[in-house]
Parts: structure tokens; sequence; C-alpha cells
């Protein structure tokens, strides 16, 4: 394409740049676009890529069809099927009429799907099919239709990486990816920044009639190095702002620095600074051993803390079982002074000991429960039986002995 046939398709779409990354873009949309084969625009979000999908159907023998422009990220997944290829009647909820869909209304036109890295894995089999072989099916249908439809698809995501990682149809990448066209970021296009924001500013001065922005040396120094991660669509924005919200026309640098960040990379993740003003690995070690190490004391101290207060108990229940061997009102097993943490140590004693210790415990526990009309009462309800009332008391044969003994109930029955 000659430099005169460029001028026009600039001005005819309003393309502002010289950058040779933007011209070859444009040479290839024109050089394909008599053809119906696949297009796949990639380039960053915000870097113009909606202007390549209208260029080529302008240019192609579709002109006179219809032209959709579809963003797929925007379209729930429960209903991006029926956006696309339609659906039959009652064939899901609020489906209360049939639907063409975008590639029935599309035939002999053309189709822009932006974003197509967003699509379903489903929608991605049906759009596959489509590609190959015109044929499709509505939503709840099974006849099979055709179209005649030119798919020119967009993303700004790294349909390789995609693949990858199972969220992407190899085999659909690769039929889109008939003719592929790279979209510049702006932060690439040199000095067309500058001609963009001269566009823009020309732009907010006609609209609401005010005198418009230039921008001083300096500031165009500033303009220049930023990194422009919104691209095209970020640059426009803040031209805006400055157009309303600044009183000078004259923008100077300082002014600038208050409308863009001052960290070039700021839509990035965070980096740790050092004092090189690099990323270092070594002192992101150097603060997760800090961290480990302050973990590690709190775990201490945590830990002292806890054998403080089992030791607190434990002195706790040495006191209490002392004063109740002091009462008087029954003699406690020696068994019972020793700490909880210590019963394994019962396993390795004769079965006999064992089974008298349990005697021994249960009387501890139900001794104080056991008075001498709960007895009296008990003893009646048994006819005098010992083995039933100690049975219904919860206590031992040995332990009613004792009890009958102390009350001198044990000639009674």
């Amino acid at each position: 394409m000659n430099p005169s046939q460029l001028q026009q398709i600039k001005q005819r779409y309003n393309i502002v740049g010289n950058c040779e990354a933007l011209n070859h873009a444009l040479d290839v949309a024109l050089q394909v676009a008599p053809t119906d084969l696949s297009v796949l625009i990639v380039g960053e979000s915000g870097v113009g890529k909606e202007i390549i999908p209208r260029l080529i159907h302008d240019n192609s023998p579709r002109s006179r069809g219809r032209y959709f422009a579809i963003n797929c990220g925007s379209i729930p997944e429960g209903t991006i099927d029926s956006e696309l290829f339609g659906h039959e009647k009652g064939s899901f909820t609020g489906a209360i009429g049939e639907s063409e869909g975008y590639f029935g209304v599309a035939n002999k036109g053309t189709i822009f799907l932006d974003e197509v890295g967003e699509l379903p894995l489903a929608t991605q089999a049906r759009l596959l099919r489509v590609l190959e072989t015109g044929e499709y099916i509505r939503v709840g249908g099974q006849e099979i239709r055709k179209t005649n439809v030119r798919i020119v698809a967009a993303t700004n995501v790294n349909v390789r990486k995609a693949v990858s990682e199972g969220r992407f149809r190899e085999d659909l990448y690769y039929r889109l990816n008939t003719i592929p066209i790279q979209m510049p970021p702006l932060r690439d296009r040199g000095e067309d920044i500058l001609l963009l924001f001269r566009l823009f500013a020309m732009q907010m001065a006609e609209k609401y009639n005010i005198p418009r922005v230039t921008l001083s040396d300096e500031a165009k120094i500033v303009m220049m190095r930023y990194k422009w991660p919104g691209n095209v669509r970020q640059l426009k924005n803040i031209t805006e702002q400055l157009s309303i919200l600044t009183k000078e026309r004259e923008i100077s640098a300082e002014t600038i620095k208050q409308y863009i960040p001052t960290d070039p990379e700021s839509t990035q993740l965070a980096t740790i600074p050092t004092a090189g003003g690099q990323h270092s690995y070594e002192n992101e070690r150097e603060m997760l051993y800090q961290i480990l190490y302050e973990l590690r004391a709190n775990v201490g101290e945590l830990r002292a803390e806890m054998n403080s207060l089992r030791k607190q108990l434990d002195d706790g229940t040495h006191h209490n079982t002392a004063v109740m061997a002091d009462s008087g009102n029954h003699q406690l097993s020696t068994t019972q002074l020793v700490p909880t943490h210590h019963a394994a140590d019962r396993t390795s004693r004769p079965t006999e000991e064992a089974e008298a210790e349990e005697i021994e415990d249960e009387e501890t526990l139900n001794l104080s429960e056991v008075s001498r009309s709960t007895i009296e009462k008990a003893l009646e309800r048994n006819q005098g039986n010992r083995r039933k009332t100690a049975d219904e008391l919860g206590i031992s044969d040995r332990t009613l002995y004792r009890k009958l003994k102390q009350y001198g109930l044990d000639h009674s029955y």
C-alpha cells in the first residue's frame, strides 16, 4: 500500500499515528479484507483493536452486509450460546420466543468477536464448528442451520498460554489465527503519543468551546517516558481531564505528574524496593527469615505460658487432693495423687492392681453422693438385695458395704 492510500485510510477512520508497527497492521488488514480468511487481532487493552475489523468489513465484498461487534467478556456464560447461535421457544426459562442469534442475523456479513479468549469451552466448540462448516444448532433445537459469516476476533490475553493451561481450544486458536494482526502498545509508538494528545485536546476544545491545551517541552518528555498501561484509552482520559480541570492552557511537567502515576509500572504487581532500585529475591528471603524468626519467638512465648498454666493446675490438683485426704471423710488411694498425664503408667501394672484402682476411683466419685436415706430407700425397693441396690446407686458392692457399716445398717439387711 502506497503512502497516499495509507493516508486516506487514516483520515477515513480517524487513525492518528505514523509508527511502523501501526502502518504494518493497517496494511495487513487491507490486504486480507477482500478474502474470507479469519483474522485474529492481538494487542493490549485500549490500543484500538476495534478499528481493524471495521476496516476489514468496509473494504470487503461483505461491506453491504451487516456488521456486529460483540464483546464476549460482557455476556454471561449462561446466555452467551443463546446470544450467538439463537434459541428455540421454551428452551430455557425466559425463552418466550425464538431467537435467530448473531450468526443467524449476520448471514453474509461480518461478526467481530472482541475478547474471544473469554469464551467458555463449550461455546468455543460451537464456534469451531461454524468456522469449519458454517453450521450451527440453536440452543434447545435439533435442526442444523447454515450461515455465511466472516469472523474477525480480538483478544488481549496470551492465547498460547491459555491453550497450554487448557482454557482455550488449540484447534480453535489455529482456525482463528489464519491471519494474525499485532496492534502495538502506545508506549512503543514514539511521537504518536503527542499526536494523539493534540487530537484529543482539539476534540475537547471544539466540543466544549474552550481554548485547546498544549504541552510544554518538559511535559512532552514526561508523556513520552510514561509507559501508558491503559494505552490510547488512558491517554484520552487524561487529556480530557487536563482540558477541563486545569486553568492554564499550557500544561507543565509538574501538572502532568499530578494526573499520571509517578510509577510507570503502577498497574503491575508491586515489587519490593531495594537499595539499587531493582527487584531482589535475596531481599525477599531476608524478609521471610525475619517473619519466621518472629513467629518462632511468639510460639516460644506461648509454650512458656502454657507450661506455666499447666504447672499451676497441677499444683492446685495436688493441694485440693491433700485437703480432701485430711478431712477424714474417707481414705484416698495413693493413685489419686498421680497427675493425669501419668495415667499411662497404669497399663504396665498387674491387672489386679488396675481393677482395685478403678474400684477406689469409683468409690471416690460416689461416696459423697450417697446418703443414709438414699441407701435405705434403695434397699427397700430391692427387698434388701445388696447387689441390686449397689447397681441402682451406681456404686460397687464394697462401697455399699462400707456405707452400711458407717450408718449402722449392716445388721439390718
